[in-house]
């Protein structure tokens, strides 16, 4: 499949828009048109309205429960009033007798003997009455002196409220009323409480559209003032949020530079070899080269396109280390075998740079996974080579160290000055141009090391000085078991 440079350093469309517009306004925009839509408005709309219904309604049953407990009990408090009224009158018999208390009265008077058997009895016929010594308030006012039941009658949906009070003979009067139950004393009232039930809806209706829009109103100015909050009114528990989200933009607007610089950059790096091989095949196409430059075209075409390849080949690892996924299959590894391995390659490079490649180590698992490894090694030790003198040496070691495992490569080569040492992991970055042109070197070797030294939770020290080499050590979690 033919190289496409779209394909590999193609900028995101998100990232590119954000490049080119540098004042992006793309977070007031999400929070606006996400957060702070018509979506959430309305949700906190409908959720205050319907608290508030909910509470009408609940503190409705409330009161009218109350209500009716207070009516339930002023009731039982009459009758008490009505018994001891007529316990305390003498003559009783002439009393009940008499026309005040008159058959079809709402208040019932029953008067029973000591053995339950009823005596009188207003609204019905004494005689044909069966025995009330097993009636609860019979009961309980033969036992303590007064008693007092309620019974319901689910049939007709009224209440039937007693009381008694035992007399000085051992007779009890009892008397009792009967009354609507708690359904029947307030259906009159249904067309009043739901009008005042519509009223208290509309009020609170109308309330939640003002606190709604006070309460989003802060965040709404936040959202289009994202750059500048200064003095600006934010809810505490907003500010991490915020902070975040100023956070994420600025890392955006980084990685959208840092895109869009990598893309021109290996752009430049592709012209030069790309015009070489061009320009020198056309020499040749064109029969213009001497038959004596054939050879060095060739070379110089060949060298070209070996560094076009490799560039090609670095910017798609790059590619591949930078994307989210990791698709690596991790396992325990012996650093320390990969080391040795890639010293072993790598001899005969260093002998045609005329420097020493030497290696010591000792087994040292780590977690990782091999390819990186080995293009983490390859990467250190091929740019101790390149930026080595002529009758140079490169030392490699691998070795665990307390719980690490330290790969180490030191080099006598120009070294690097203190200016340059915190950007060489930088993507094309050079210290010495000229020289990295010579040498065939890409500029992107120690950011894939970088990638693959993050990607592996290690870490790595570089150690130089100008005209003495350089020391990079690259520290593993060391794996607590051992190779079979």
């Amino acid at each position: 499949m033919p190289f496409s440079l779209g394909r590999v350093c193609a900028v995101d469309p998100f990232y590119e828009y954000a490049a080119k517009n540098r004042h992006f306004s793309g977070r007031s925009g999400m929070l606006q048109n996400g957060i702070m839509g018509d979506g959430m408005r309305k949700k906190i709309y409908l959720q205050m309205v319907s608290i508030a219904v909910a509470a009408i309604f609940i503190t409705m049953l409330l009161v009218a429960g109350g209500c009716y407990e207070l009516f339930c009990q002023q009731i039982l408090t009459d009758l008490r009033t009505d018994a001891y009224l007529l316990k305390e009158t003498g003559g009783l018999e002439s009393i009940l007798e008499s026309r005040y208390i008159a058959s079809g009265s709402h208040l019932r008077i029953t008067w029973i003997d000591a053995g339950g058997e009823v005596l009188f009895e207003n609204n019905a016929d004494a005689g044909g009455m069966n025995n009330h010594s097993s009636r609860p308030e019979i009961v309980q006012a033969f036992s303590e002196g007064e008693g007092q039941a309620v019974r319901k009658s689910p049939t007709l949906q009224k209440n039937s409220f007693y009381f008694a009070v035992r007399l000085q003979d051992g007779s009890v009067i009892r008397v009792a009323k009967d009354a609507d139950s708690i359904w029947g004393v307030f259906a009159g009232t249904v067309p009043a409480v739901l009008m005042a039930v519509a009223v208290l809806v509309l009020i609170c209706m109308a309330i939640a559209r003002l606190l709604t829009k006070s309460l989003i109103e802060p965040i709404e100015k936040m959202a289009g003032n994202m750059d500048d909050m200064d003095g600006m009114d934010i809810y505490e528990e907003l500010i991490p949020f915020v902070s975040t989200i100023q956070k994420q933009h600025g890392d955006i607007l980084q990685s959208a530079g840092m895109r869009q610089e990598f893309t021109a950059n290996v752009s430049h790096e592709l012209k030069t070899p790309l015009a070489v091989i061009s320009g020198y095949s056309e020499l040749i196409e064109n029969g213009m080269a001497e038959e004596e430059d054939i050879p060095r075209f060739a070379r110089e075409i060949h060298k070209s396109s070996s560094r076009l390849l490799t560039l090609i080949d670095d910017v798609i690892r790059l590619s591949e280390l930078d994307a989210l996924e990791q698709d690596e299959e991790f396992g325990m590894v012996d650093l320390c075998k990969i080391a040795e391995t890639c010293v072993d390659m790598l001899q005969i490079h260093a002998e045609s740079h005329e420097v020493g490649l030497l290696f010591s180590g000792t087994p040292c698992p780590v977690y990782s996974e091999k390819r990186m490894l080995e293009e983490l090694v390859y990467n250190l030790c091929d740019n101790a080579i390149r930026y080595n003198k002529k009758g140079g040496s490169v030392m490699v070691s691998a070795k665990p160290i307390g719980e690490k495992a330290v790969l180490c490569v030191e080099d006598t080569g120009i070294g690097i000055g203190k200016e340059h040492q915190e950007r060489v992991f930088e993507r094309f970055y050079r210290v010495d141009k000229s020289r990295s042109k010579l040498t065939g070197g890409t500029g992107l070797g120690l950011a894939i090391v970088k990638h693959i030294v993050a990607r592996n939770h290690a870490e790595i020290v570089l150690e130089s000085e100008p005209g003495r080499g350089t020391k990079i050590r690259v520290s593993f979690p060391l794996c607590n078991e051992t190779f079979v």
